[in-house]
């Protein structure tokens, strides 16, 4: 097998795909090679943590492979007053915390907004997120015994992987955050090595991965090697070249990838997750409608409205987080990095229905009507409404 392996001889990152990890065959698979799939949306709101073989898959190469876990290093390394190489048992020496949060792929959504103009991209539909209780060391506590102080400069930390990534020139994938946010006990960023209480398994980052709740899923490496701190943000291609939001106006002939700044927290989003696009629905029976709202840099969802006539009216759907009452902003009463899961009953009529939904979060950012005003040319950030079109059949039909 061709292998690039890092210094450390343990964590290889493959160039072929013949090593590839059992996957959930319900997943929607988007691509194969690189894999990237999604849940069934209909499975997404079933309970508010994400199963790991369901949560959304992601990568932009073969899955690394570890050969012993025992002799795994972590670099420390940069600016940083005392360097550092760390094991796994080092990490979990280090004081456990753990954070519920989603993490979404920026490309949420990306087909609807396919259908406008073409973009590029991977083809995700509503599922590319899911919400995970996190667990390992944090971050600051990792840069601080390296002798890293709070500070307020520009510096930034990246974190490299070993995954191989043609975007690269098959060198590894990197990301970086601010070194504030990195130092930040609020911003909750982790170097996580479990997933809902188990061990990660391979294709969420085993045996080590960062995870930056609030923040689009691009920056949460997986497959951790070095943790770098450097004078300013990341010069990699996905910091550099991808994941930047342009207008509408901006095509691949007249693009500048350097008059934008690299996304980070994502906005308010609120998809319907049942009924699906062209479900047949009885005229007079009710009907529940389900779906998710999330927003980025842990504000929390306000109101989450839906309308069962294209938009003409709304009604205020009910919130919850883990089956209990949530309460946007309350530490009591919600999880400010993980997303809501809401709920509304409707009685139908005979007229064909549009269901709509869209939220308001805890700052007032709302959701574009219409996703031509937001179209780009990577596809990424559609947070439009999203709407569901039903067929509507007598009483008596049978479904």
């Amino acid at each position: 097998m061709d292998l690039q392996v890092c210094a450390m001889g343990v964590l290889y990152g493959p160039k072929s795909y013949e090593n590839e990890p059992h996957r959930d065959p319900s997943l929607i698979v988007n691509s194969k090679e690189p894999f990237n799939a999604e849940t069934p949306p209909k499975a997404l709101v079933r309970s508010f943590v994400t199963p790991e073989d369901l949560f959304y898959k992601r990568n932009h190469g073969p899955i690394p492979v570890i050969d012993d876990p025992n002799n795994y290093r972590l670099e420390i390394c940069g600016l940083v007053p005392g360097p550092l190489s760390l094991s796994l048992q080092d990490l979990r020496n280090l004081p456990k915390h753990t954070v519920t949060a989603t993490l979404q792929c920026a490309g949420n959504r990306r087909t609807a907004m396919s259908k406008v103009r073409k973009v590029k991209g991977v083809g995700w539909a509503i599922s590319a997120l899911g919400n995970a209780v996190w667990g390992g060391a944090r971050l600051h506590d990792v840069l601080e015994l390296a002798g890293v102080r709070q500070e307020s400069s520009k510096r930034h930390v990246e974190f490299s992987s070993v995954d191989v990534c043609k975007e690269e020139n098959g060198g590894p994938y990197k990301g970086s955050i601010p070194l504030s946010q990195a130092m930040s006990p609020e911003a909750e960023v982790i170097l996580a090595y479990e997933m809902n209480g188990k061990e990660l398994n391979r294709d969420h980052g085993f045996p080590l991965r960062v995870v930056v709740p609030g923040v689009i899923g691009a920056r949460s490496v997986k497959w951790l090697t070095e943790i770098k701190v450097i004078e300013e943000e990341c010069q990699g291609f996905f910091m550099q070249k991808d994941f930047k939001m342009f207008p509408p106006t901006v095509d691949w002939d007249n693009i500048n990838w350097n008059s934008r700044r690299p996304l980070m927290d994502f906005p308010v989003q609120c998809p319907i997750c049942s009924p699906a696009e062209g479900d047949l629905v009885k005229a007079g029976s009710k009907m529940k409608i389900q779906g998710y709202a999330v927003s980025g840099g842990g504000r929390g969802i306000e109101r989450v409205d839906v309308s069962v006539d294209g938009g003409k009216t709304w009604q205020e759907a009910q919130r919850f987080q883990d089956d209990k009452e949530y309460i946007a902003d309350n530490p009591e009463k919600c999880k400010r990095f993980a997303w809501v899961l809401w709920e509304l009953t409707v009685e139908l009529t005979n007229s064909p229905l549009e269901v709509v939904a869209k939220a308001v979060d805890a700052a007032a950012n709302i959701q574009p009507e219409d996703v031509s005003s937001i179209w780009n040319l990577r596809g990424v950030l559609n947070t439009s409404w999203h709407r569901v079109r039903l067929n509507v059949v007598p009483p008596q039909s049978k479904l």
